[in-house]
């Protein structure tokens, strides 16, 4: 009799495998987890992007700078946060770099993902917070599809738990990572009893924050980074009592695990922003690109072809974006015309001042070329050219006024 015969019926079976080998190549269940996570995240941002006005593809050249640099930030924060692992007696430092093992915090992924995307932000004339907002939905869906790497390594799971979903835990093989320990009648090893599925529990409290993003950004059309604080208050609420739940080694502070405390103090500081900051949500339309003919009926900014001149397709990147109302965002999409710009306006109403200010001048000299004329004509002269000038009702006090 083995551990797995001792275990009850009703629970939730967990993979044995969590590595395939294609040749010489390992296929982690984990990393394919977060590819498709990240695949998931771009198509959700992508078209959250094309509904402000940004054009088709955007999303990848983002993409290119955050993906890398979240990976970096996480490993970073794994590192800062366990070093005991790879400094001091019987650490080693060579293992920073071996990612393939495990350890990716998802406070650095955030933070490291966040520099990127501002970079790439800044390089296609996107304001951040138009980024921000459009992903923020998309992270908590990426995050949930992730957290099924953690189910097929049989790790990160809660306490003992008695409720017919616990989860059944395999005893993995340090000497054949990927794979479960098995007995010698080849029946993988399970752990004693059954424990809570703190992987599941943050994978659908994480499809429950993208639902409420979805929700409350549609009814109060959130802007100015707001529908991204409202996406981290939710996940660090949910994580925080999650954390709490776990029972995998951690560095604690006061007796309570490191990541409780991150999670508490992210939450303070999002809540304050979301308070704080007000502001519509921002539509973009290109600059610097050709004129864009208007879409058709029933059809949003996603269906207008940015790249199309009067030759025929030819790829032209704006330039960047100019942030307008959604009054102007709405006539851009129904008219393809461009609005004009506030200063472009300023301009063109102190230029129509300065004409009226010439006239003026003008009239001055008028008058006092005039006046030199009747001190210079006839006594008899002066009336006559008064009488004319009242028929024709052309004097210059008429005309200014």
């Amino acid at each position: 009799m083995t551990l797995a015969s001792l275990s009850p019926q009703a629970a939730l079976p967990s993979p044995t495998t969590a590595v395939w080998q294609l040749g010489p190549v390992p296929i982690r269940a984990y990393a394919l987890c977060i590819i498709l996570g990240i695949v998931l995240a771009c198509w959700v941002t992508e078209r959250r992007l094309r509904q402000r006005g940004v054009a088709p593809g955007a999303v990848l050249d983002i993409a290119v700078w955050a993906v890398p640099a979240g990976i970096v930030g996480a490993r970073i924060y794994h590192v800062i946060t366990s070093p005991e692992k790879y400094f001091g007696a019987g650490g080693d430092w060579l293992k920073v770099f071996y990612i393939h093992e495990g350890g990716l915090g998802i406070w650095g992924a955030v933070a490291g993902g966040a520099v990127g995307a501002w970079i790439a932000a800044r390089q296609l004339g996107i304001p951040f917070a138009v980024v921000a907002d459009a992903l923020a939905p998309g992270l908590p869906l990426a995050q949930a599809v992730g957290r099924f790497g953690n189910w097929f390594n049989n790790e990160l799971y809660g306490g003992r738990t008695t409720l017919p979903w616990g989860l059944e835990i395999h005893k993995m093989d340090p000497a054949d990572p990927g794979r479960a320990q098995r007995d010698p009648a080849g029946q993988p090893v399970l752990e004693p009893g059954l424990y809570h599925p703190t992987f599941l529990y943050e994978a659908l409290w994480n499809v429950g924050v993208a639902a409420l993003v979805f929700a409350l950004d549609r009814r109060f059309k959130l802007g100015k980074g707001r529908a991204f604080a409202l996406y981290v208050m939710g996940y660090t609420a949910g994580r925080f009592w999650i954390e709490l739940m776990r029972t995998d080694e951690a560095n604690e502070i006061l007796g309570v695990r490191l990541n409780v405390w991150t999670a508490a103090l992210v939450f303070v500081g999002a809540l304050i922003y979301f308070l704080r900051v007000r502001g519509p949500r921002e539509y973009l339309i290109p600059v610097g690109v050709p004129a864009v003919p208007a879409p058709p009926a029933g059809g949003d900014v996603s269906q207008v072809d940015l790249s199309r001149t009067e030759n025929g397709p030819r790829a032209v990147a704006p330039e960047g974006y100019r942030t307008v109302s959604e009054e102007q965002f709405q006539a851009y999409r129904e008219t393809g015309e461009v609005p004009d710009e506030p200063a472009a306006e300023e301009t063109t109403a102190t230029d129509d001042e300065t004409p009226a200010g010439a006239d003026e001048d003008a009239a001055t000299d008028d008058e006092t070329r005039a006046g030199a004329d009747e001190d210079a004509a006839p006594d008899g002269d002066v009336p006559e050219r008064d009488d004319r000038a009242g028929a024709a009702g052309a004097r210059p006090a008429d005309r200014d006024s």
